[in-house]
């Protein structure tokens, strides 16, 4: 895994899907920890070495790894 790569995973959108960008690319939109996964495969990565919450490869905004849901609290 390459240490330069850069993953942003963007907060959950009104049905909970989150953008994964990687190195100012667009990626897709997960739906869960798996779909994530999956497209840091297609990039390269290898998901077994890939630690979701380690914070060094991937930067969360709106929630970590465990919220996939929109924030409705408030609204």
């Amino acid at each position: 895994m390459s240490p330069d790569l850069r993953v942003i995973v963007y907060p959950p959108d009104a049905e909970g899907g989150r953008r994964v960008r990687c190195d100012g690319e667009i990626l897709g939109r997960a739906l869960g920890p798996g779909d994530l996964l999956e497209f840091l495969r297609r990039a390269g990565l290898d998901p077994d070495d890939v630690r979701l919450n380690d914070g060094l490869l991937i930067e969360w905004r709106g929630g970590g790894p465990a919220v996939w849901a929109p924030d409705t609290e408030g609204a």
